[in-house]
């Protein structure tokens, strides 16, 4: 097995994605970071290098099949041999189904589901060769029921769901764990708090996901055992009603 450990995370954001981030690179993984504008990245990728870690940041429209084809290319003649590619793509917008239209359903849509095949493919094109490697999509209460509001969101992210089925069915007999999570509940951000702050006090302590747990989780799903690999995992707060 080749010595350089490498993990990419698409959707690096400031919770989940940025957490899963650190979690890999604690592990000892070259960790390649990417969301839309590369410069947003420098404080996550200061933070893991300032812990001991190793940390890339790419700037990536992952709905764009030649960028994401061009960024896995990099990475792999670059940096190493992709072990586990994250998709933790959001596109959690509200619209009424009246005020919906077509352009916004179509972008959220790409988001989740366009940019999530993508990803999905092209990762599994590097590692179907080597007989291994995790591809982990982040899902969403809406991967499982639409809710008001929600049509484009569900829409999305139910697509998603579908998909990684699909390449879990497919691609689990070449050796390639894909996974899918879940995340059902209010994550614990600067924005919830500032936004939702009476729904975080509502939630009270450990009422609210903690993104690091949430990290947790991913890593455990990569190194679960092939004779016992989990497709799709759950994760929400004791409180929350479901």
């Amino acid at each position: 097995m080749d010595a350089t450990k490498v993990c990419c995370v698409i959707g690096a954001g400031d919770a989940t994605g940025g957490a899963i981030a650190r979690r890999f690179a604690r592990e000892g993984y070259e960790v390649c970071v990417a969301r839309r504008t590369e410069a947003a990245l420098a404080p996550l990728v200061g933070s893991i290098q300032a812990d001991g870690g190793r940390a890339h940041a790419f700037g990536l429209d992952a709905r764009r099949e030649e960028a994401v084809a061009g960024f896995i290319d990099r990475v792999e003649s670059t940096i190493g041999p992709i072990e586990v590619m994250v998709f933790n793509v959001g596109g959690n917008v509200r619209f009424p189904i009246l005020e919906t239209t077509a352009q916004k359903y179509f972008k959220v849509w790409e988001m989740c589901a366009m940019a999530g095949f993508l990803v999905g493919r092209e990762a599994a094109r590097v590692m179907v060769p080597r007989g291994r490697g995790s591809i982990l999509f982040t899902g969403a209460t809406a991967s499982t029921r639409g809710a008001n509001g929600f049509a484009a969101f569900a829409g999305g992210k139910a697509a998603l769901r579908a998909l990684a089925q699909a390449m879990a069915r497919e691609l689990g007999p070449k050796g390639l764990h894909v996974a899918h999570v879940i995340v059902d509940g209010l994550i614990d951000t600067a924005f919830a708090r500032e936004h939702f702050a009476q729904i975080v006090a509502d939630a009270g302590p450990d009422g609210v996901l903690d993104p690091e747990h949430i990290a947790d989780a991913y890593w455990w799903l990569h190194r679960q055992p092939r004779d016992a690999w989990t497709f799709e995992l759950d994760l929400r707060p004791w409180v929350e009603k479901w």
